[in-house]
């Protein structure tokens, strides 16, 4: 097929013999082999020129899909083994990129020194195929996307925490109900709060905006405010696990089911992902869920 498919593309039986190393009439016992198995004439040969019959130009282009589809085939047994290189483009959240997972895609280039990385971090998501990036972060809920694959990699758990200096001042609420009497640190952007979820049983979430005086756009930011003892926050627990650990913060309502926040990787749909983006996929399902406790 390959024999046959080159000549038709040059032109000549003498001009595939040169490309294909090939004598011609070698070419030419190629292409007689075809037709004696198919029964059917695939060329109109004279001594000056050759032309396709009407089932030689169906065959040819049938070829040609069989032969890219072995070349792809081989491209891809060769991908699987070899080293990545060359740019990788990711774009990732603010926080939560710089915290959780450029460590992780930092250690996979030091691993692999052909390995380029380029990182935008910025919380707005960005177009795929306009930015030029190959994956994208993001964490909450997805909208549906045409063409883009999504895989989630971790599950984030929201947790309401306060500090001890907060606490002796005005009590430790042991329900939902009570997060009235207290004051909040709400994450907030274009002057809209969003309200804390908590999960319940064959129910859609729970959503409490308690009171509050600070609205911040920056989960770390509130995290400084909660030590600080302005009030109670809903963080996600990788946040706070540090301070936790210290007694800076103090975990509330720990019999409350948390609410999850999943993190996924996004990328555009392709026949053959390449390999610098799958083991960049890999690297981040299997080491994210460990930072997520």
């Amino acid at each position: 097929m390959a024999v046959f498919v080159k000549a038709v593309d040059l032109g000549s039986f003498a001009a595939a013999a040169v490309a294909l190393d090939l004598s011609g009439p070698m070419v030419g016992k190629h292409v007689r082999f075809l037709e004696e198995r198919l029964g059917v004439r695939l060329l109109n040969r004279t001594t000056r020129r050759q032309s396709l019959t009407e089932f030689g130009r169906a065959y040819y282009e049938r070829c040609r899909v069989v032969l890219a589809e072995a070349e792809a085939a081989d491209a891809l047994a060769a991908d699987q083994f070899a080293e990545p290189r060359g740019r990788l483009r990711v774009a990732l959240p603010v926080l939560f990129g710089r915290r959780c997972v450029a460590p992780v895609l930092l250690a996979l280039a030091r691993q692999h020194p052909a390995l380029e990385l380029e990182l935008a971090f910025s919380d707005p998501l960005l177009d795929l195929a306009e930015s030029g990036c190959d994956l994208a972060i993001r964490t909450g809920a997805l909208q549906d996307m045409a063409g883009v694959v999504t895989r989630r990699l971790a599950r984030q758990h929201m947790i309401v925490c306060a500090a001890p200096s907060y606490l002796a001042g005005h009590g430790t609420p042991q329900q939902l109900v009570e997060l009235a009497q207290h004051t909040a640190i709400l994450y907030g952007r274009a002057g809209r709060a969003a309200p804390w979820r908590f999960p319940q049983d064959g129910a859609p979430p729970l959503e409490i905006t308690p009171p509050s005086r600070l609205r911040l756009d920056d989960l770390e930011a509130i995290a400084d405010a909660a030590t600080a003892g302005f009030g109670l926050a809903w963080l996600p627990s990788w946040l706070v696990r540090e301070r936790l650990q210290s007694g800076a913060l103090v975990r509330l309502l720990p019999d409350t089911p948390e609410f999850p926040y999943d993190c996924h990787a996004l990328w555009l749909q392709t026949p053959h992902l390449p390999r610098k983006i799958r083991i960049a996929i890999d690297a981040l399902a299997a080491a994210l869920p460990g930072q997520m406790d």
